[in-house]
């Protein structure tokens, strides 16, 4: 199931922004809860970070949704954002919060279709999953939410997380195919980085959960590809 806040101060819109969800659930099998919110401050009061997907009208009263978005990704808020609104300036202000796109009022289903179809894949994408590491003091199980990056050195494997660094024996490639799914890649042939954690690619560096790590001239081009893509949804 996906849990989705809707932000819509204008009560049409916000029934017209229900039926087209409720639309594509029964056209795609798909388990949704709705919440609705009148005010960009009410979603505020009461945000669950449980959300996979939000759909915020750009402007209404008090906060606006882009005031809204800022304040939620400075809190680490990774929901999927899509603005609704009928001024198609605002889209260049999105890339700020990363949003993934933006709806043009008023809604038009086959055209929200669309862009749901994006906001789908990039929220499973993102879910949690879990990989078990074989240490020397016993198991360990990570969510690969938590990984910064994957190291390789001196014949072992290092993984880089929230939690510290872990040493196994292990190759770096098996867990290159073990972590494709979750949106890994390699800087270079030392590292794999976790692209939920770039913060910044300039020149040859990437940085990586504040760490700047080294892009190989083999690896740049495929390996800002994938960043571009993970950015974009695109996955």
């Amino acid at each position: 199931m996906l849990k989705i806040a809707c932000v819509e101060d204008d009560a049409a819109e916000a029934a017209q922004l229900k039926s087209c969800l409720d639309r594509y659930a029964a056209e795609h099998g798909l388990a949704l809860e709705t919440c609705a919110f009148a005010t960009a401050d009410q979603l505020l009061a009461q945000y669950d970070p449980a959300f996979d997907i939000l759909f915020l009208d750009v402007e209404m009263p008090g906060t606006s949704g882009m005031q809204a978005a800022r304040r939620l990704r400075r809190q680490g808020c990774e929901a999927v954002i899509l603005f609704i609104t009928n001024i198609a300036r605002y889209a260049v202000q999105g890339y700020e919060v990363e949003a993934l796109d933006f709806i043009l009022k008023p809604v038009n289903y086959p055209v929200f279709s669309i862009k749901m179809d994006r906001a789908v894949r990039r929220a499973r994408s993102r879910a949690g999953h879990t990989v078990t590491l074989s240490l020397a003091d016993g198991l360990r199980r990570l969510d690969v939410r938590q990984i910064y990056y994957l190291e390789t050195r001196d014949r072992m494997l290092y993984y880089h997380t929230e939690q510290g660094a872990f040493a196994l024996r292990g190759s770096l490639s098996a867990a290159e195919k073990e972590l494709a799914p979750w949106h890994f890649a390699r800087c270079n042939q030392c590292y794999l980085v976790n692209l939920r954690h770039v913060t910044g690619v300039a020149g040859d560096t990437v940085t990586v959960a504040g760490r700047p790590l080294e892009i190989s001239r083999r690896c740049r081009a495929p390996f800002v590809a994938a960043v571009t893509a993970y950015i974009g949804g695109e996955t």
